[in-house]
Order: C-alpha cells, then sequence, then structure tokens
C-alpha cells in the first residue's frame, strides 16, 4: 500500500480510482467491508483502490473540549487498512481551514482532478465538504456531470443486542464496558492497546510476586476497570498475560494505571513498545485485606488467563 500524508503529495491522478472517504476508528468489520468493495470495484475497471482518512479525527479539531478517545491510534490505523489491500491510502492533515471547504469545491479539485476519481463508494449517511452539504443527493445530481459512479454501501448488521449496524461508536460502548470479548465480534480482532513499558512503582515484583510492564495510554480507548486475559507482542514475540486496569485499591493509591503481567517472560522491556490484546475480561478491581491476599489473588488469575488463553 502507498501511504499519501497530504493532498499536496499526490503528485498525479491515479488511474481510474475508486475512492472511499471515512474517519475508519477502529478499522472495524463494516470499514473493511467498504474497503473491499472498493478494492473489487477497482478490479473490475482496471483501476486504483484508494480510501481516505485524516488525522487528527476531525472531531478532535472541531469539538477540542469533546471528543471521544480513539479505537485506533494513527500507527494502527495505517497497518490495518494496509492489511485489507487498498492500493493508496491518503492521509489529510485536517485543520478548520480544509473543514471550511465547500462541497463542490472538494469534489471538483480534490476528488475529481487531484486524485482522478472515477467511482465513489460511501455510506448511506456520508457526507462532506462544510457544513456537511456534500450529501448523497448532492453527489446523486453530479454524478454523470462529472463522469464518476455513485455507489451506496449496504450497512453490515450485527446480531448482537438486536440487529444493528456495526459502528465505531457502539465498540466504545463495549469497551468501555469491558465487553472486550463483544468488541471482538464487530472489530473481526481483539482490541489493542499499544504503548512503550515505563518504570511503575516498583512493587509488582518485589512485593507481589509479579513483576508488571507498565504502559501509559495517550489518546487511546481504555477498557473498564478490572483484570483481563490478555496477549502481548513484544519484539522477540508473543506472550501470554494478565492486565490489571484501574486505580490499584488495595494501596489506595487513586492514581489510574495500566500493568501487564507476562507469563513466563523475564526479560527487561523498559523503553520498548508493546502491543496488548485483550482476549477476555476476568473479574473486577477488587480492594483486599493486604499484600498476601492480593497476591494470591493473583496467582489464581494468572491461572486462569493461562487457561483462556492460547497462541
Amino acid at each position: 500500500m502507498k501511504l499519501i500524508e497530504g493532498i499536496d503529495n499526490i503528485a498525479n491522478p491515479f488511474p481510474n480510482a475508486v475512492i472511499t472517504i471515512g474517519n475508519f476508528d477502529g478499522v472495524h468489520l463494516g470499514h473493511q467491508a467498504l474497503f473491499h468493495e472498493v478494492i473489487e470495484k477497482a478490479v473490475e475497471i482496471d483501476g486504483t483502490s484508494v480510501a481516505m482518512t485524516f488525522e487528527p479525527h476531525p472531531i478532535r479539531v472541531l469539538h477540542q473540549n469533546s471528543h471521544p478517545p480513539l479505537i485506533t491510534l494513527y500507527e494502527q490505523k495505517v497497518e490495518l487498512i494496509e492489511r485489507t489491500g487498498i492500493d493508496v491510502l491518503v492521509c489529510v492533515p485536517f485543520t478548520r481551514e480544509f473543514a471550511s471547504i465547500p462541497a463542490e469545491a472538494f469534489l471538483e479539485d480534490i476528488l475529481i482532478r487531484r486524485i482522478g476519481m472515477k467511482a465513489f463508494i460511501v455510506g448511506g449517511d456520508y457526507a462532506f465538504g462544510r457544513n456537511r452539504e456534500g450529501n448523497l443527493e448532492f453527489l446523486k445530481a453530479r454524478a454523470a456531470t462529472h463522469r464518476f459512479e455513485l455507489i451506496v454501501a449496504d450497512w453490515i448488521q450485527t446480531q448482537s443486542n438486536g440487529k444493528s449496524r456495526i459502528s465505531s461508536t457502539r465498540i466504545r460502548e463495549l469497551v468501555t464496558a469491558g465487553d472486550v470479548t463483544g468488541a471482538e465480534k464487530l472489530l473481526g480482532r481483539h482490541y489493542q492497546i499499544r504503548g512503550t513499558v515505563e518504570h511503575g512503582r516498583n512493587r509488582g515484583g518485589k512485593l507481589l510476586g509479579f513483576p508488571t510492564a507498565n504502559i501509559k495510554l495517550y489518546d487511546e480507548l481504555a477498557p473498564r476497570t478490572g483484570v483481563y486475559a490478555v496477549t502481548v507482542a513484544c519484539r522477540d514475540g508473543r506472550y501470554k498475560g494478565v492486565a490489571n486496569i484501574g486505580y490499584s485499591p488495595t494501596f489506595d493509591d487513586h492514581v489510574f494505571t495500566v500493568e501487564v503481567h507476562i507469563l513466563d517472560f523475564d526479560r527487561d522491556i523498559y523503553g520498548e513498545k508493546i502491543r496488548v490484546n485483550f482476549i477476555e475480561r476476568i473479574r473486577d478491581e477488587i480492594k483486599f485485606s493486604g499484600i498476601e491476599a492480593l497476591s494470591r489473588q493473583i496467582r489464581r488469575d494468572v491461572e486462569t488467563a493461562r487457561n483462556m488463553i492460547s497462541l
């Protein structure tokens, strides 16, 4: 996949470009189906499959004090879109100036002239341009004049909690509730966070007998506080693990942390980037009577996780 960051870095229009546009937070099964439809259409017309996304997320620019945490950070989003087989990903730096571009100018100057669009595949509620004026009616009225085919993709449905559309909003709700297995069904993969291992409070190994890798979240969505069976991808392989998300009530810290005990692992990974995939929720975070009681419970959690996970 070719990654182009910025409209001005598109040297020439793509041959018979078939494009879809969106934020694609999560790159969930609905997004994946959209990308595959773009790819199939591009093959049909001997063209180029193109996806356009934005960084940062438009809501973070337009509503700075009220925006949801991200399901996938930019790095992971690019990786996941590449896996779908899309030929070109155009990432547009999103600004208020970009948001003010009229739909007509966006269509003519960017999609038609710059990208070379021959087919546009969108969802049923898609709209672009200033004040979202580039809606389906707008596109239908201009498709013949600008010689592009407009294709409205069907929503991908889920049977969980009744028949409803797969959406980033629904995935956020599931992860926030701790239902990482439910989120997996909509994502098509385990929910993942990633970060650099930092020095913690130096008590996991010394006090409890279970050393932990501590990672700091930035914009990612954190699952509900509790203990989870996880897999951990490090530089040298993939391991089973147990993650505790929360405030360590037994120690009365009141500081939010993400701590991961990696099973059968003793390498120093401070400063290394790791990826944590959430397999299943084990239990709530509990305040124990003391360190010994907490240590016994962690031992049980480790065995539970070991039995839940297959590598």
